[in-house]
């Protein structure tokens, strides 16, 4: 059976390592599927989640990013994440909050910088929370 090596990194710490069957990520130009023996590749990503099929247990691993750079060799995937956040560690509570938190403050935003950072800012938390809602339908 053909893998691929897997490597998920944020700033803060390596997410996840291992050998997969199968990535699935939101690149810039949509989502994208990847499979031993792909075409490389170097795109940036979107916020949203990224879905590693494990060569060992066939189980999914679920990880939130933030928006990042993958790149793609022929048996490597490597995604360098703005921000990462394992599935299982996603709060929806606290993400929902968050989002209200950044609507009050787009409402209260004084010039087009400050509307401009706090929107790109709802737009992460929208995507966090629909790759929560999706995560969580899945167990």
């Amino acid at each position: 059976m053909a893998t691929l090596h897997v490597d998920v990194v944020s700033a803060e710490e390596q997410i996840f390592s291992g050998e997969a069957k199968f990535v699935a990520l939101p690149g810039e130009s949509g989502e994208l599927g990847i499979l031993p023996q792909h075409t490389p590749l170097i795109t940036r990503i979107k916020p949203g989640a990224v879905r590693i099929q494990r060569a060992d247990n066939d189980q999914e691993e679920f990880v939130f990013v933030a928006g990042g750079i993958l790149e793609v060799q022929p048996h490597r995937v490597t995604v360098l994440a703005d921000t990462a956040i394992r599935g299982k560690d996603l709060d929806e509570a606290k993400a929902n909050e968050a989002k209200k938190l950044a609507e009050e403050a787009l409402r209260n935003a004084k010039d087009k910088l400050d509307q401009a950072a706090i929107q790109n800012e709802l737009m992460g938390l929208a995507a966090q929370i629909a790759a929560l809602r999706k995560f969580n339908s899945k167990k």
